[in-house]
Protein backbone atom coordinates (compact mmCIF):
# COMPACT_ATOMS: atom_id res chain seq x y z
CA UNK A 1 0.00 0.00 0.00
CA UNK A 2 1.52 3.20 -1.12
CA UNK A 3 0.36 6.11 1.45
CA UNK A 4 2.57 8.62 -0.62
CA UNK A 5 -0.05 8.69 -3.59
CA UNK A 6 -4.00 9.15 -2.92
CA UNK A 7 -5.96 6.24 -4.02
CA UNK A 8 -9.63 7.30 -4.94
CA UNK A 9 -11.58 5.37 -2.43
CA UNK A 10 -9.62 7.17 0.18
CA UNK A 11 -10.26 10.66 -2.02
CA UNK A 12 -14.16 9.33 -1.72
CA UNK A 13 -13.58 9.06 1.80
CA UNK A 14 -11.92 12.44 2.67
CA UNK A 15 -14.85 13.81 0.44
CA UNK A 16 -17.32 11.66 2.46
CA UNK A 17 -15.93 13.68 5.57
CA UNK A 18 -14.39 10.28 6.50
CA UNK A 19 -11.14 9.78 8.57
CA UNK A 20 -9.71 6.69 6.91
CA UNK A 21 -7.53 8.57 4.63
CA UNK A 22 -3.61 9.86 4.37
CA UNK A 23 -2.44 12.98 3.59
CA UNK A 24 -2.02 12.60 -0.10
CA UNK A 25 -5.17 11.75 -0.38
CA UNK A 26 -6.46 15.07 1.29
CA UNK A 27 -4.53 16.97 -0.69
CA UNK A 28 -5.70 15.35 -3.84
CA UNK A 29 -9.36 16.11 -2.49
CA UNK A 30 -8.83 20.04 -1.32
CA UNK A 31 -7.03 20.69 -5.38
CA UNK A 32 -10.45 19.18 -6.53
CA UNK A 33 -12.53 21.00 -4.01
CA UNK A 34 -10.75 24.44 -4.96
CA UNK A 35 -12.08 24.16 -8.41
CA UNK A 36 -15.30 22.67 -7.47
CA UNK A 37 -16.30 23.97 -3.70
CA UNK A 38 -19.59 21.52 -3.96
CA UNK A 39 -17.77 18.59 -4.53
CA UNK A 40 -18.13 17.29 -0.80
CA UNK A 41 -21.97 17.70 -1.25
CA UNK A 42 -22.27 15.85 -4.43
CA UNK A 43 -20.37 13.05 -2.76
CA UNK A 44 -23.22 12.99 -0.26
CA UNK A 45 -25.45 13.05 -2.36
CA UNK A 46 -24.11 9.82 -4.64
CA UNK A 47 -24.15 8.30 -1.26
CA UNK A 48 -27.50 8.94 -0.45
CA UNK A 49 -28.80 7.58 -4.03
CA UNK A 50 -27.10 4.64 -3.50
CA UNK A 51 -29.21 4.13 -0.05
CA UNK A 52 -32.64 5.03 -2.38
CA UNK A 53 -31.70 2.85 -5.06
CA UNK A 54 -30.89 -0.44 -2.32
CA UNK A 55 -34.38 0.53 -0.68
CA UNK A 56 -36.53 0.76 -4.03
CA UNK A 57 -34.36 -2.50 -4.92
CA UNK A 58 -35.81 -4.41 -1.83
CA UNK A 59 -39.01 -3.30 -1.32
CA UNK A 60 -40.39 -2.64 -4.85
CA UNK A 61 -38.51 -5.36 -6.24
CA UNK A 62 -38.34 -7.98 -3.90
CA UNK A 63 -33.93 -8.39 -4.67
CA UNK A 64 -32.14 -9.89 -1.65
CA UNK A 65 -28.83 -10.22 -3.13
CA UNK A 66 -26.23 -7.61 -4.03
CA UNK A 67 -22.89 -7.29 -5.83
CA UNK A 68 -21.21 -4.14 -4.59
CA UNK A 69 -18.32 -2.97 -6.67
CA UNK A 70 -16.09 -0.70 -6.04
CA UNK A 71 -17.72 -0.88 -2.93
CA UNK A 72 -15.20 1.77 -0.86
CA UNK A 73 -14.38 2.61 2.96
CA UNK A 74 -17.60 1.37 4.62
CA UNK A 75 -19.46 4.24 5.81
CA UNK A 76 -22.65 4.48 7.52
CA UNK A 77 -25.18 3.49 6.26
CA UNK A 78 -23.49 0.49 4.25
CA UNK A 79 -25.52 -1.39 1.02
CA UNK A 80 -25.93 -4.55 3.70
CA UNK A 81 -27.02 -2.12 6.86
CA UNK A 82 -29.92 -0.79 4.46
CA UNK A 83 -30.85 -3.89 2.84
CA UNK A 84 -31.37 -6.13 5.60
CA UNK A 85 -33.40 -3.02 7.38
CA UNK A 86 -35.85 -3.58 4.43
CA UNK A 87 -35.19 -7.68 4.56
CA UNK A 88 -32.97 -9.52 7.40
CA UNK A 89 -32.35 -12.24 4.62
CA UNK A 90 -30.67 -9.72 2.21
CA UNK A 91 -26.91 -11.01 1.32
CA UNK A 92 -24.47 -8.48 -0.30
CA UNK A 93 -21.61 -9.17 -1.40
CA UNK A 94 -18.53 -6.26 -1.46
CA UNK A 95 -15.75 -5.69 -3.77
CA UNK A 96 -12.76 -3.65 -3.75
CA UNK A 97 -9.38 -3.57 -4.55
CA UNK A 98 -7.73 -1.23 -1.78
CA UNK A 99 -5.91 -2.84 1.22
CA UNK A 100 -7.41 0.01 3.56
CA UNK A 101 -10.98 -0.84 2.30
CA UNK A 102 -10.27 -4.68 2.76
CA UNK A 103 -9.06 -4.01 6.20
CA UNK A 104 -11.83 -1.83 7.33
CA UNK A 105 -14.56 -4.03 5.64
CA UNK A 106 -13.73 -7.23 7.27
CA UNK A 107 -13.58 -5.19 10.41
CA UNK A 108 -16.79 -4.26 10.08
CA UNK A 109 -18.22 -7.51 8.93
CA UNK A 110 -17.21 -9.69 11.78
CA UNK A 111 -20.11 -9.33 13.80
CA UNK A 112 -22.56 -9.52 10.86
CA UNK A 113 -24.72 -12.78 10.97
CA UNK A 114 -22.56 -15.32 9.28
CA UNK A 115 -23.06 -16.19 5.67
CA UNK A 116 -25.52 -12.49 5.10
CA UNK A 117 -22.33 -10.44 4.21
CA UNK A 118 -18.99 -10.76 2.55
CA UNK A 119 -16.19 -9.03 1.22
CA UNK A 120 -14.05 -9.33 -1.92
CA UNK A 121 -10.43 -8.19 -2.24
CA UNK A 122 -10.48 -7.94 -6.32
CA UNK A 123 -10.06 -5.66 -8.79
CA UNK A 124 -13.31 -4.84 -10.95
CA UNK A 125 -10.82 -4.70 -14.16
CA UNK A 126 -10.57 -8.47 -13.79
CA UNK A 127 -14.22 -9.33 -13.62
CA UNK A 128 -13.62 -12.97 -14.49
CA UNK A 129 -12.38 -12.99 -11.15
CA UNK A 130 -14.97 -11.34 -9.53
CA UNK A 131 -17.50 -13.68 -10.49
CA UNK A 132 -14.79 -16.78 -9.70
CA UNK A 133 -14.37 -15.80 -5.51
CA UNK A 134 -15.71 -18.40 -3.21
CA UNK A 135 -17.84 -15.37 -1.75
CA UNK A 136 -19.80 -14.91 -4.40
CA UNK A 137 -20.78 -17.97 -5.04
CA UNK A 138 -21.75 -18.98 -1.33
CA UNK A 139 -23.13 -16.06 -0.77
CA UNK A 140 -25.45 -15.37 -4.29
CA UNK A 141 -28.43 -17.36 -5.25
CA UNK A 142 -28.04 -17.65 -9.11
CA UNK A 143 -31.02 -18.40 -8.83
CA UNK A 144 -32.90 -15.29 -7.65
CA UNK A 145 -31.98 -11.81 -9.20
CA UNK A 146 -28.94 -10.31 -7.89
CA UNK A 147 -28.83 -5.81 -7.75
CA UNK A 148 -25.54 -5.37 -8.88
CA UNK A 149 -24.38 -1.91 -7.99
CA UNK A 150 -21.85 0.25 -9.70
CA UNK A 151 -21.85 3.62 -7.85
CA UNK A 152 -19.68 6.01 -8.98
CA UNK A 153 -16.98 3.47 -9.84
CA UNK A 154 -17.13 3.47 -13.71
CA UNK A 155 -15.53 6.68 -13.99
CA UNK A 156 -12.00 5.57 -13.13
CA UNK A 157 -12.11 3.67 -15.65
CA UNK A 158 -11.89 4.37 -20.30
CA UNK A 159 -14.62 3.21 -22.15
CA UNK A 160 -13.58 -0.84 -23.37
CA UNK A 161 -12.47 -1.21 -19.65
CA UNK A 162 -15.51 0.21 -18.14
CA UNK A 163 -18.18 -1.74 -21.01
CA UNK A 164 -16.41 -5.02 -20.30
CA UNK A 165 -16.59 -4.71 -16.65
CA UNK A 166 -20.52 -4.04 -16.54
CA UNK A 167 -21.23 -6.61 -19.54
CA UNK A 168 -19.59 -9.60 -18.02
CA UNK A 169 -20.65 -9.17 -14.73
CA UNK A 170 -24.15 -8.62 -15.85
CA UNK A 171 -24.12 -11.41 -18.44
CA UNK A 172 -23.25 -13.70 -15.36
CA UNK A 173 -26.23 -12.87 -13.55
CA UNK A 174 -29.63 -14.81 -13.65
CA UNK A 175 -32.25 -13.14 -15.75
CA UNK A 176 -34.63 -10.53 -13.93
CA UNK A 177 -31.59 -9.00 -12.31
CA UNK A 178 -30.59 -4.94 -11.96
CA UNK A 179 -27.74 -3.04 -12.79
CA UNK A 180 -27.31 0.69 -10.69
CA UNK A 181 -25.19 3.26 -11.96
CA UNK A 182 -24.70 6.14 -10.72
CA UNK A 183 -21.77 8.54 -12.79
CA UNK A 184 -20.48 12.12 -12.80
CA UNK A 185 -21.25 14.87 -15.89
CA UNK A 186 -19.29 17.35 -17.04
CA UNK A 187 -22.95 17.96 -18.82
CA UNK A 188 -24.05 20.21 -15.98
CA UNK A 189 -20.88 22.62 -15.77
CA UNK A 190 -18.37 21.99 -18.41
CA UNK A 191 -15.38 24.92 -17.50
CA UNK A 192 -15.76 24.27 -13.94
CA UNK A 193 -15.71 20.30 -13.95
CA UNK A 194 -13.14 20.55 -16.58
CA UNK A 195 -10.88 21.81 -13.91
CA UNK A 196 -11.56 20.09 -11.70
CA UNK A 197 -10.90 16.26 -13.35
CA UNK A 198 -7.14 18.28 -14.57
CA UNK A 199 -6.42 19.17 -10.85
CA UNK A 200 -7.17 15.24 -9.70
CA UNK A 201 -5.12 14.23 -13.25
CA UNK A 202 -1.90 16.32 -11.51
CA UNK A 203 -2.43 14.21 -8.40
CA UNK A 204 -2.03 11.58 -10.27
CA UNK A 205 -5.85 9.90 -10.62
CA UNK A 206 -8.16 9.19 -13.46
CA UNK A 207 -11.63 10.51 -13.34
CA UNK A 208 -13.24 10.37 -16.80
CA UNK A 209 -16.82 12.08 -16.95
CA UNK A 210 -19.31 10.85 -19.57
CA UNK A 211 -22.74 12.35 -20.85
CA UNK A 212 -26.14 11.10 -20.49
CA UNK A 213 -25.71 9.10 -23.99
CA UNK A 214 -22.69 7.39 -22.62
CA UNK A 215 -24.13 6.85 -19.46
CA UNK A 216 -27.42 5.50 -21.05
CA UNK A 217 -24.77 3.02 -23.25
CA UNK A 218 -23.55 0.59 -20.02
CA UNK A 219 -27.31 -0.11 -19.82
CA UNK A 220 -27.91 -1.44 -23.65
CA UNK A 221 -30.10 -4.51 -23.98
CA UNK A 222 -31.67 -3.97 -20.93
CA UNK A 223 -35.12 -2.80 -19.74
CA UNK A 224 -34.98 0.78 -17.53
CA UNK A 225 -36.63 1.01 -14.10
CA UNK A 226 -38.29 4.40 -14.33
CA UNK A 227 -37.62 7.49 -14.25
CA UNK A 228 -34.44 6.09 -16.68
CA UNK A 229 -31.10 7.99 -16.61
CA UNK A 230 -32.10 11.45 -14.81
CA UNK A 231 -29.96 13.84 -12.68
CA UNK A 232 -29.07 12.14 -9.48
CA UNK A 233 -30.72 14.23 -7.32
CA UNK A 234 -34.53 13.42 -9.47
CA UNK A 235 -33.86 9.74 -9.39
CA UNK A 236 -36.89 8.45 -7.28
CA UNK A 237 -36.11 11.18 -4.51
CA UNK A 238 -36.84 10.68 -0.77
CA UNK A 239 -40.73 12.48 -0.18
CA UNK A 240 -40.94 12.40 -4.32
CA UNK A 241 -40.48 15.61 -5.13
CA UNK A 242 -36.97 16.19 -6.37
CA UNK A 243 -35.31 19.68 -5.95
CA UNK A 244 -36.48 22.90 -8.13
CA UNK A 245 -32.68 22.27 -9.74
CA UNK A 246 -31.68 19.06 -9.90
CA UNK A 247 -28.64 19.79 -11.85
CA UNK A 248 -27.06 21.04 -8.67
CA UNK A 249 -24.98 17.57 -8.62
CA UNK A 250 -23.17 16.37 -11.72
CA UNK A 251 -24.25 12.96 -11.34
CA UNK A 252 -26.56 11.39 -13.95
CA UNK A 253 -27.76 8.01 -12.20
CA UNK A 254 -30.20 5.10 -13.50
CA UNK A 255 -31.72 1.47 -12.99
CA UNK A 256 -32.30 -1.11 -15.41
CA UNK A 257 -33.59 -4.66 -15.52
CA UNK A 258 -31.86 -7.70 -16.96
CA UNK A 259 -33.64 -9.36 -19.82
Amino acid sequence: MDTARPHPARVYDYLLGGKDNFAADRDAGDAMIARLPGLPAMTRANRDFLGRAVRHLVRTHGVRHFLDIGSGIPTSRNVHEIAQAADPGARVVYVDDDPVVAAHSRALLTGAEAGRTAFVHADATDPAAVLAAPAVAELLDRAEPVALMVVSVLMYFPDDTAHRIVDTLLAALPPGSFLTVSHPTADFDPAVVAQAVAAARRSGLTYITRTRAEVEAFFAGTDPVEPGVVPLLAWRPDGGTAPPDPHGVYYWAGMARRR
